[in-house]
């Protein structure tokens, strides 16, 4: 809104909080005109009351419109400040103008109060959690060891079944992290195909008890980004690439302008899911029929790429393809 359209809508407001007052004013001419007229007194005299009357109240009404508006551009300005300070809420005037700030000042108090537990109750929730996720790397550490004494097909199922209590153990403390007000992020450059290959390493079982081939295309680029959490985004998208494709292949390769897509010949996903594909806890038709989707990878990976300052989307074709471009240009960034 321009100072001009500003200053006319607070004169409109002016006029309605002040127009009952100005009809008593009216009202007051009206009797002064009556009472003289049955005196007949000069109508010169009555023109003349009215006149100084309408004088003295115009100035009065200048005066109080010019504090009316000043008051109303600090409290506009004060509305970016409230959330850290009060201190520059005016002085109350009138009783009400009191009543109002007291009123304030006790919803401020209680504000704080209610930021302040809830800020203690999410730190002990996230000391909780991360406390846990610890935890429970030691009993899948010894039972992937004691898996690997066996050669049976029951420990091949097995180790499948606890590869994916690794990841969704991982997306936890991913989503913990990523939601506290501190990050890890160390922002170098990297080279982007050994980043690819830790997180192709990683899901090798899979592609081979799946007997989906990988077709890896070196991109030679070398980008801005934090490796850790590169490789957990990469990580995330070849799972959603691996659980999705029943057959044929999936493709690693590089565009122009540093951008790397990640291309599978699965299931697809229809064209209404797309733009929701990325919210919390969206599944989709996909996660409709897989049961044990969360709702969490994809919106994690936009997260942490908004934070990187990468960019991602999807294409996709129903029973035909799915291909995601992460795009690792990145701007407006601060190199350790």
């Amino acid at each position: 809104m321009d100072n001009k359209s500003q200053f006319l809508s607070v004169v409109c407001a002016y006029i309605k909080q002040y127009i009952k007052v100005l009809l008593l004013f009216i009202v007051f001419a009206l009797v002064f005109c009556i009472v003289f007229s049955l005196y007949n007194l000069e109508t010169e005299a009555i023109y003349y009351s009215i006149i100084l009357c309408a004088f003295i109240g115009l100035i009065y009404i200048c005066i109080n419109f010019i504090n009316y508006y000043k008051k109303h551009i600090q409290l506009y300005k004060l509305q970016n400040e409230i959330s850290i300070s009060l201190e520059n809420l005016p002085s109350p005037k009138t009783l009400m103008e009191e009543d109002y700030t007291n009123l304030i000042l006790n919803l401020n108090k209680e504000y704080k109060t209610y930021i302040s537990k809830s800020d203690i109750a999410k730190s002990d929730m996230i000391d909780y959690y991360t406390m846990w996720v610890h935890q429970i790397k030691t009993p899948i550490s010894a039972m992937k060891l004691l898996i690997q004494t066996s050669e049976s097909e029951i420990s091949s199922d097995l180790s499948s079944e606890l590869f994916k209590i690794e990841q969704y153990v991982e997306m936890v403390l991913s989503y913990i992290r990523l939601g506290s007000n501190e990050n890890d992020f160390v922002i170098k450059e990297y080279d982007l195909d050994n980043i690819v290959r830790q997180a192709i390493r990683k899901y090798a079982p899979l592609f081979i008890r799946k007997k989906i081939n990988l077709d890896f295309q070196p991109t030679t680029y070398k980008v801005l980004t934090d490796e850790k959490w590169l490789v957990f985004v990469i990580e995330q998208l070849l799972s959603n690439a691996i659980k999705y494709t029943n057959k044929g292949k999936i493709s690693i390769y590089p565009l122009e302008d540093k951008k790397l897509v990640i291309e599978d010949t699965g299931i697809g996903i229809s064209q209404e899911d797309i733009p929701r594909i990325f919210d919390k806890g969206f599944t989709g038709y996909n996660g409709r029929t897989d049961k044990k989707a969360t709702g969490l990878g994809l919106y994690l990976c936009k997260n942490i790429l908004d934070k990187l300052s990468h960019k991602i989307s999807i294409e996709s074709e129903v029973g035909v393809k799915t291909k995601v471009i992460i795009d690792l240009a990145m701007v407006n960034v601060n190199i350790e």
